[in-house]
């Protein structure tokens, strides 16, 4: 019973992105075509909103819903495995139309189709858990 509030901050997240289209696989498919400034403007408003958010936690204006300080850890100086990431990251969103939270919203809206990408998602997830240790860090 004591995570319904994030239950129902998840139901509001996705009735959000359902009205605002950035679950829309035309919105996206624009998107990727440089067609509409639409899901960009969505994308750059979250940036914005993170790094906001994220200094004012670092100046002690906010802090965890327990009230503990937030704190961000140093990242290494690698950028190589950001990059490899983010084009099959990139690769998967403009093949399936959706990234990892719109896909469960997908679901709920009815497209029945998403179950096989979850499926294949948590399939991906699982092989990557067991390859993990042979894989270049």
């Amino acid at each position: 019973m004591k995570f319904i509030k994030f239950l129902l901050v998840g139901i509001f997240f996705g009735i959000v992105l359902v009205k605002s289209e950035a679950v829309s696989w035309y919105r996206i498919y624009e998107m990727f075509r440089f067609q509409s400034f639409h899901m960009y403007g969505i994308i750059g408003t979250a940036i914005a909103s993170g790094i906001l958010f994220l200094q004012l936690s670092k100046r002690g204006g906010i802090k965890s819903i327990e009230g503990a300080d937030i704190y961000v850890p140093k990242k290494d100086k690698g950028i190589t495995r950001y990059i490899v990431g983010g084009i099959i990251f990139g690769l998967g969103w403009a093949l399936i139309g959706a990234c990892p939270g719109p896909m469960y919203i997908l679901l709920g809206t009815g497209v029945w189709s998403m179950i096989i990408v979850i499926a294949a998602a948590i399939l991906g997830t699982f092989l990557y858990g067991v390859l993990k240790n042979k894989l270049p860090h």
